[in-house]
């Protein structure tokens, strides 16, 4: 299946003997999935850039020497390692750039809500001379920030504080991809768009996730930090009622991904964390969105953690910790269309006014396997308790999800994993 095969074919086994340096520190750049470990390791694995010939393994310190080792999508087998951080909010000397920068066209904020306010404006998308500003403007930012990932590659940070910042990674149509020990932060969007007809009331609609995996197949995620880190969204103003959002999901996983692990990850500090399916009627998605998520730590995460459409997840041994001033919780894991989500021995911690019953969210789903979770400590049977809480409004869930997973390493109880993924997980703790 794509170039990969034919580099297994070549020899790649062989690198599963992860070479060690001179020093005898193991290279974790050519690390490959372990065989058992999730959803991608099916149906040929996942070994990312292990194949990338001498040339083609780089260490990259600025953004114009990452855009060159990822080669703008291609499909050569390459590993790229992060030293130190890395703007993607820079130009090719490296100056750094902001929002004023990439203005263009006479767009000004002001301008823009003034010409697009709903008392004058109506419920009509915005069109005409600001809009079409910022679109133009938005495009100049793309342009920096939007860096594409190809298949069979490798994407890591050196050492305990690699960094990308400002950066949407999307990995689109591309097969055969690893990235590990980084930390993704603030993947800022300068020029939102207000969509007069979200949510009843309006909304504004940003462009970027810090990773986005578009039409993907076999990825492997593992000890990543992704958050908003720098510019919360909680401090940005509100225009025409609504919070004026800068960012949009941390790790995507929508249009027919398919067989994902995501593993000893932190998800920090942000609204909507991640998505697996991104629309109640993308029948295309049936079968596919296979995803593992496990051993890693949500915290501070408004929703969508994660949200599922017709994916088959499973979701064991994460930590989940609400803040006592995220007074924003929503809810942790999101049952949509078609979505078979099993969910097993995750700890769940919360202040007060979060309850057992806000931590599961039902829009037209059918089914939800519960066991071995834990709330605030004690044993909790999630599926009982939505049902028992929201029967009035959404329909009971069934214990019957049709799968049973297969394809995981040992599953610890929830409150080993509690204790090991608040030790472990998150960039600068890969060992």
């Amino acid at each position: 299946m794509r170039l990969r095969h034919a580099a297994v074919a070549a020899g790649l086994l062989t690198l599963l003997c992860v070479p060690a340096h001179a020093d005898g520190a193991r290279d974790v750049s050519r690390d490959t999935l372990a065989p058992d470990d999730g959803w991608a390791a099916a149906e040929g694995g996942t070994t990312g850039g292990a194949a990338a010939d001498g040339a083609h393994v780089f260490t990259v310190t600025d953004r114009a020497g990452l855009v060159r080792a990822l080669d703008g999508g291609s499909d050569t087998p390459k590993i790229i390692r992060i030293a130190g951080t890395i703007d993607a909010n820079t130009d090719d000397d490296g100056r750094r750039l902001d929002c004023a920068d990439y203005a263009t066209d006479g767009y000004n904020l002001k301008k823009y809500l003034a010409a697009y306010d709903p008392r004058t404006w109506g419920a009509a998308r915005p069109s005409g001379p600001q809009e079409e500003a910022r679109k133009a403007s938005a495009a100049r930012q793309a342009e920096r920030v939007v860096l594409p990932v190809g298949s069979n590659t490798t994407l890591v940070g050196l050492g305990d504080d690699a960094v990308l910042k400002g950066a949407s990674l999307q990995v689109k149509d591309a097969d055969n991809v690893i990235v590990r020990n980084l930390e993704l932060r603030d993947a800022y969007d300068c020029f939102p768009v207000w969509q007069p007809n979200t949510g009843g009331l309006g909304d504004w609609k940003t462009a970027y996730d810090n990773l986005w995996l578009n039409g993907a197949t076999h990825v492997w995620v593992d000890h990543v930090t992704i958050s908003d880190k720098g510019h919360p969204d909680e401090k940005e103003p509100t225009y025409f009622g609504r919070n004026y959002l800068r960012h949009d999901g941390l790790l995507d996983i929508t249009n027919g991904s398919d067989l994902v692990t995501v593993s000893w990850s932190r998800f920090a500090d942000h609204d909507k964390a991640m998505l697996i399916g991104n629309g109640d009627t993308v029948a295309g998605d049936r079968g596919r969105l296979r995803v593992t998520l496990h051993h890693n730590e949500f915290e501070s995460v408004a929703q969508r953690a994660p949200r599922v459409r017709f994916g088959q997840v499973h979701l064991y041994n994460n930590r989940y910790v609400v803040d006592e001033r995220d007074a924003d919780y929503r809810y942790s894991v999101g049952v949509s269309t078609e979505s078979r989500i099993y969910a097993e021995n995750n700890a769940f911690t919360t202040p007060g006014h979060v309850e057992a019953a806000d931590l599961v969210k039902s829009w037209n789903g059918s089914a939800l396997h519960t066991s071995g979770n834990l709330f605030n400590g004690y044993p909790v049977d999630l599926l009982a308790i939505h049902n028992a809480y929201n029967s009035g409004s959404e329909r009971d869930l069934t214990a019957d999800v049709g799968w049973t997973p297969v394809l995981h390493g040992p599953v610890d109880s929830a409150a080993a994993a509690d204790r090991a993924v608040a030790r472990g997980a998150g960039a600068g703790r890969l060992r």
